[in-house]
């Protein structure tokens, strides 16, 4: 009787500290955790979930578009890519210097933000916290960016980095083609991270 009652206590803690934990990293709540942990697409490092803002979203799903503050339109409004490392699985730091690069995307209109390691855009006042088609003159051709810490030379296009620590780079693609929606990985070319310079890296 004395065991049985120890088993049942022991489950009882176990599902006491499980359940919650659980709950916490399927919503994306646990310290750490990015919107696009569980995202269903990958396309070159690009994670995507297009359930983010459908009716049919799971409440995990809804929990972690509440928690990291997406805008979560429906897919056939906007659908988002989220890279937190390099073209070299490196991750994204304020301390490095990159190139972003890349050519039209599969939408009427899109945009590369950058945000911190808590989903927040960094606390800066450079006012370069993004970039866009319409910025860039990219709709239809090539385009580049610089990310860092540093203004970059005059006349480039620039995003901030600055206080952002391992920070993250979210594409948003508005009003998105058919062909995305049906077939993402045969679609989207998405920008290529080049890691240029380090701080304190050996020239």
């Amino acid at each position: 009787m004395i065991k049985r009652i120890g088993a049942y206590g022991l489950a009882l803690i176990i599902g006491l500290i499980a359940g919650p934990a659980s709950a916490l990293y399927m919503a994306g709540l646990w310290p750490g955790m990015k919107p696009l942990d569980f995202g269903d697409i990958e396309i070159d490092g690009w994670r995507s979930d297009f359930a983010i803002g459908s009716e049919a979203a799971d409440p995990y799903t809804r929990a972690r578009v509440a928690r990291h503050g997406l805008l979560g339109l429906a897919k056939s409004e906007a659908v988002y890519f989220t890279r937190t490392a390099d073209n070299e699985e490196r991750p994204l730091s304020e301390n490095c210097n990159y190139r972003i690069s890349g050519g039209a995307m599969p939408a009427n209109w899109w945009s590369i933000t950058l945000y911190n390691d808590e989903s927040f855009l960094p606390d800066n006042t450079d006012g370069a916290l993004s970039v866009d088609a319409t910025q860039l003159g990219a709709e239809d051709g090539p385009w580049e960016a610089m990310v860092s810490a540093q203004r970059p030379k005059e006349g480039m296009a620039w995003i901030s980095s600055k206080a952002a620590g391992n920070f993250d780079l979210t594409l948003r693609l508005y009003m998105p083609r058919e062909a995305l929606l049906e077939a993402p990985e045969n679609t989207l070319m998405p920008p290529v991270i080049e890691r240029l310079s380090c701080e304190g890296e050996a020239s």
